[in-house]
């Protein structure tokens, strides 16, 4: 595309915002700033749209959303023939008024809206979109991006992100449209008299929190634990839901980060609003030692994950990778429910193929059957449609992502803070009960099944020059990866593109059936791995590692020569 023409169309055109007036304006003169919005056009995909906020093409604005919901618009009358969307939003500069101008385009065609008075999590939006029997759902969020982010996340009348299928199909209708001319818009105010775009009531709040109450494994167990617990909103959307079930379920003694407890979307104090970052999590910790709390948890501005930290013995506290909340609360739910009598017949718990291999030893000793699925949790949503369709929902026990993202229950379909951060009191206060804290907790599984060292490399690759730069790394990866990582040669490669397995030792290819996906892995002979793949969200590649070893030492060494041998790929 011509990016200097599309700038001079915005000059002409895009009036409406006054802040993206003056930026086109301050960058008349500069074209590596012009290229570098008008280049291309944010991409929708299955994870909608995220970009930087900002005037242009490759920059989110009431535009580009306008033109991503008149695509959404045309599909639905095209394919569906019509229905309702529900649309919420969390704490992000701009995310209010994103969610209103996206409401008034799908109002304008004819489309029944719901909307919500205030910020949402992102669970509440996949609850929303079944409960009201939508055919889509629009949550405005960026998770856990920088503060200049935001994003549109498009969800399907099931309630999971939209699938490969749907999302190309509006992309395509996308595609066909003037940013400027072939947009329809209703005046907001009128189309909520006439009951067009409606309010969500809020006795559909409570229902949520009722079906969140439900998965409670030991009920009651929260109460007359004293358990001390320091939670953050990381000024996101959590705030209320998390700190009402908390409340509701015996958290007594609940003290709020203060500086992060009300919406920010400067986010002043945690300028990466990340759950896994210990940057994020500072002031938490800060108010942890003062207090004394038992545990910390926060949960990232959309509400859909949730980190933790536990205090030692010594005073001091360890924080928690997802991978090590996902192992507890795998041991916790089975353990406790096999006890209870509670445990379904053929029970299934759902991870992502870079998730922590633990969790098959754990399912194991319960008979419980482990799926993995590609990286996502709209896969792990597609596991419980596909168990609904067949009336086995309840078989459904757990699912989760490396990413701090976990579910239990089938009331929604994506990953949900509120109801995480339930279990995980739950499950303190009743190890507590015992003379056990988290700490013994994931030690003891450690001791049980083995060291697992789970570690994420992040490697950015920002503006148009490091898209390409991604691409070439995948392609050297793919036709010419490591036979040897760590000292040990690779006895196994997996590449989710071309959907094939490969046993190295005897030559033998099998079939991956999982979608297609630019995913490559190395295993060695020992079992450790490292698992490749672009991020779907963020102009970044991640590495997963495993390390398998008898203690945390061992694993950490193996960890550090597998880093070092895949950075080498990298540069």
């Amino acid at each position: 595309m011509d990016y200097n023409a599309s700038y001079r169309e915005w000059c002409e055109k895009a009036h409406e915002d006054a802040q993206l007036v003056q930026e086109l304006s301050d960058i008349k003169n500069d074209n590596d700033a012009i290229y570098d919005r008008f280049y291309t056009t944010l991409k929708f995909g299955t994870a909608g749209l995220r970009g930087i906020l900002g005037a242009g093409t490759n920059r989110m604005n009431i535009y580009v959303v306008r033109q991503a919901t008149q695509g959404l618009a045309n599909y639905i009358k095209n394919n569906i023939g019509g229905g309702a969307v529900a649309i919420t939003h969390d704490s992000r500069i701009n995310s209010d008024l994103f969610m209103v101008e996206a409401a008034r385009v799908l109002a304008a065609n004819g489309i029944k809206v719901y909307i919500t008075t205030e910020l949402q999590p992102t669970p509440v939006l996949s609850y929303l979109v079944r409960h009201l029997g939508c055919v889509a759902g629009i949550m405005v969020t960026a998770s856990h991006n920088p503060a200049k982010y935001n994003g549109y996340k498009v969800y399907g009348s099931d309630g999971c992100q939209m699938t490969d299928v749907a999302s190309g199909m509006v992309y395509d209708e996308i595609q066909k449209l003037d940013m400027f001319d072939d947009i329809q818009l209703c005046d907001f105010d009128k189309a909520v008299q006439n009951g067009e775009i409606e309010y969500v009531a809020d006795s559909v709040y409570d229902s949520y929190v009722a079906e969140v109450e439900k998965r409670q494994v030991n009920v009651g167990a929260c109460k007359g634990s004293d358990l001390s617990v320091v939670y953050t909103p990381l000024n996101g959307a959590g705030n209320k839901l998390i700190r009402r079930v908390l409340g509701e379920i015996g958290v007594e003694n609940l003290h709020i980060v203060k500086e992060q407890e009300l919406p920010d979307g400067n986010f002043t104090t945690c300028p990466f609003p990340n759950p896994e970052l210990k940057e994020a999590l500072q002031k938490g910790l800060e108010l942890c030692e003062k207090v004394g709390a038992d545990l910390l948890l926060a949960s990232d501005p959309d509400s859909d994950r949730v980190s933790i930290a536990v205090r030692k013995n010594d005073g001091t506290y360890r924080l928690y990778t997802g991978n090590e909340i996902g192992a507890m609360l795998t041991e916790y739910i089975l353990s406790s429910r096999k006890a209870l009598g509670t445990l379904p017949e053929k029970p299934i718990v759902v991870k992502t193929i870079v998730t922590t291999k633990i969790i098959k030893a754990i399912c194991d000793k319960y008979g419980c059957e482990m799926r993995d699925v590609l990286t996502g949790f709209k896969y792990i949503g597609e596991i419980i449609l596909g168990l609904e369709k067949s009336g086995e929902e309840e078989r459904f026990v757990f699912g989760f992502e490396e990413s701090c993202g976990y579910l239990s229950g089938s009331y929604v379909r994506d990953k949900d803070a509120v109801v995480a951060s339930q279990l995980i009191c739950e499950m303190a206060a009743y190890y507590k009960k015992q003379g056990k804290s988290l700490v013994d907790v994931i030690d003891g599984l450690y001791e049980e099944y083995g060291h697992y060292l789970n570690t994420t490399l992040d490697f950015y690759f920002d503006g148009a020059a490091g898209m390409q730069k991604m691409s070439d790394i995948m392609t050297v990866l793919r036709e010419n990866g490591p036979t040897v990582i760590a000292g040990e040669k690779v006895v196994a490669t997996a590449d989710y593109l071309k959907s094939e397995a490969k046993d190295i030792t005897t030559g033998t290819v099998e079939h991956i059936d999982l979608p297609k996906s630019n995913v490559l892995s190395f295993t060695t002979e020992s079992g450790n791995c490292a698992i490749v793949r672009p991020s779907g969200t963020e102009p970044k590649i991640k590495i997963y590692i495993t390390a398998i070893a008898k203690n945390f030492d061992d694993a950490h060494i193996i960890t550090e020569k597998i880093a070092a041998d895949m950075k080498g790929y990298l540069e």
